[in-house]
């Protein structure tokens, strides 16, 4: 991948973390299996909700690492391929899958549920707390 220009000017000192985000970001952008949505629920919660059907909740992963949210769906070899089933037309899709998302910082994975085909994972920012600091004023001598 091509590295942004704007992030190395010699005057953005120490944004290495902002540029491995976008770049994460446009990775998880390019992936296209399984079809997703994200909404918004209101109060800083989100919803995430991945068309997983014919997976079970073994077959799947959920992950939270360095604030990328990272999904896992892995299908059995031979419960896909199976040789009594003759197919006219296949077309839902028998292949595993890695779904990522770059999560903003202080957001929090509440949970996942798996139901009917879809699975709903529910992430919130929580509100920060609002902290007032006195600075001490020093004196020279």
């Amino acid at each position: 991948m091509n590295r942004t220009l704007l992030f190395d000017s010699p005057f953005l000192l120490g944004f290495d973390h902002t540029r491995n985000l976008i770049e994460r970001a446009a990775k998880a952008a390019n992936e296209g299996y399984p079809p997703y949505n994200v909404e918004d629920a209101g109060d800083g919660r989100i919803r995430i909700t991945l068309a997983v059907a014919g997976f079970t909740p073994d077959q799947l992963s959920v992950t939270v690492d360095d604030n990328q949210l990272t999904v896992i769906g892995k299908r059995d070899a031979e419960a896909s391929s199976s040789p009594e089933r003759a197919y006219l037309h296949r077309g839902i899709a028998a292949r595993g899958f890695v779904r990522t998302f770059v999560l903003a910082d202080g957001m929090v994975v509440e949970g996942a549920l798996l139901e009917h085909g879809l699975l709903h994972i529910d992430a919130v920012r929580p509100e920060p707390a609002h902290v007032v600091r006195q600075v001490p004023i020093r004196t020279a001598g």
